[in-house]
């Protein structure tokens, strides 16, 4: 008789966007006329680059040659991309990081959800609370929680992000193994300091903690003095993975490509206590359940390293940054208070009452869609979150239905 993997079975009914949809589909059905603005999923609209798109017609041609072609390729990437990452993204931070320590995969949604196969199902984890939810469902799919309870699991550690420490969390007083964290934050769009981050990595060092650092917005920052990778910090070759992705940036979300950084440097234990190199473990894991990601994706990707590419990839994460700065801008003068949206591509806004009854509020008078802050954990309650990734058109006529009912 199969059986499954029960842990399943401890998840919660349905994922957030889900039911955002759900919601979303029954509210149309009941109102055909009116117009729906999705300011919800964090879903990219403008086109991808020119610089990408002629790049993967390029490749496409070359892949229509017997010279050209390109069947299995390396599954940790080509190095024509992880050598412009490394020297792109890395070396002007001051980051010494090996093209050999870069995994390119087909997301960091992907990457951050499958990295905890390779650790023990004894793990400590610690989480944010508000999270990007994959982190906490892989987390119990992996067998390291107990049951629900009153919306948080059972053996997870969550590091409360409230309007009181700006919604950046500090370290734990216990001691943990794994530490997830997400700078510029999703959902919050909040931005930790690179004292906030020399305290997680020290902490992490201390106690033998490896830190999962998703930097996937890492291309919105526009404050210098705001680090970029966790590998700006002292030490955090020793003690932290990083995740990034092509999606936000370049407009890859429905191309698909990301990358994660693992140092040589990085080490975990067996149950004997000796090291195991993170490198390798996560190298002989990538190789066996991935295939690659395909060559004309990967030349896409590579051409936002060019100087045109760079300009675009510039101009087309300014364009969402403006619609971020309008939200900002139109939320705060109502009274509402809001993070974000400086940094990121989010505004985390802060209400009275319950997100979910908000949500549906602001559905059924304005046809506007968000993200409520519950369905991103505890914390979140009391919020709702408004993306920047929309046309310009959709953003305007948006803040004008929201000033039109919540200003009067």
């Amino acid at each position: 008789m199969a059986q499954i993997n029960e842990n399943y079975s401890k998840l919660q009914a349905s994922y957030l966007f889900s039911d955002i949809a759900k919601r979303v589909n029954r509210f149309a059905e009941e109102n055909p006329d009116q117009p729906i603005i999705k300011m919800g999923i964090g879903d990219v609209t403008e086109p991808l680059p020119e610089v990408c798109r002629k790049a993967i017609h390029d490749a496409v041609d070359e892949m229509g040659t017997r010279t050209g072609f390109h069947g299995y390729g390396p599954e940790q990437g080509y190095a024509f991309l992880r050598e412009a990452i490394a020297e792109n993204d890395y070396s002007p931070r001051g980051c010494e990081i090996k093209p050999s320590e870069i995994f390119v995969s087909d997301g960091s949604k992907c990457d951050s959800g499958n990295i905890q196969e390779i650790f023990s199902e004894s793990a400590k984890v610690a989480i944010p609370d508000p999270v990007y939810p994959v982190y906490v469902d892989t987390n119990v799919m992996g067998g390291r929680t107990g049951q629900n309870v009153n919306g948080r699991y059972e053996g997870l550690v969550y590091l409360e992000s409230t309007p009181d420490n700006g919604y950046v969390p500090s370290p734990p007083e216990e001691a943990v193994d794994l530490i997830y964290l997400c700078f510029p934050n999703n959902p919050t769009g909040a931005c930790a300091t690179r004292e906030q981050l020399q305290e997680w990595v020290d902490y992490a060092r201390r106690n033998k903690a490896i830190i999962l650092y998703d930097a996937a917005y890492v291309a919105f920052i526009r404050d210098p003095e705001v680090p970029h990778s966790i590998y700006e910090i002292g030490g955090a070759r020793e003690c932290a993975i990083e995740f990034r992705s092509f999606s936000k940036n370049a407009g890859f979300t429905g191309t698909r490509c990301a990358f994660t950084v693992v140092p040589e440097e990085l080490f975990a234990y067996d149950s004997a206590g000796e090291k195991v190199s993170i490198n390798k473990l996560w190298n002989r894991r990538h190789t066996t359940k991935f295939n690659g990601v395909s060559y004309p994706v990967q030349r896409g990707a590579a051409a936002i390293y060019s100087p045109e590419g760079k300009k675009e990839v510039k101009t087309l994460t300014d364009f969402y940054m403006e619609n971020a700065a309008i939200i900002h801008k139109t939320m705060t003068e109502l009274g509402f208070s809001c993070v974000g949206g400086t940094n990121a591509p989010y505004v985390w806004i802060k209400i009275d009452g319950s997100s979910w009854d908000f949500f549906d509020e602001l559905l059924h008078k304005t046809g506007i869609v968000c993200t409520p802050g519950a369905g991103f954990g505890t914390c979140g309650e009391g919020h709702f979150r408004l993306s920047a990734f929309n046309t310009r058109e959709n953003v305007e006529k948006a803040m004008t239905l929201i000033k039109e009912h919540f200003g009067k």
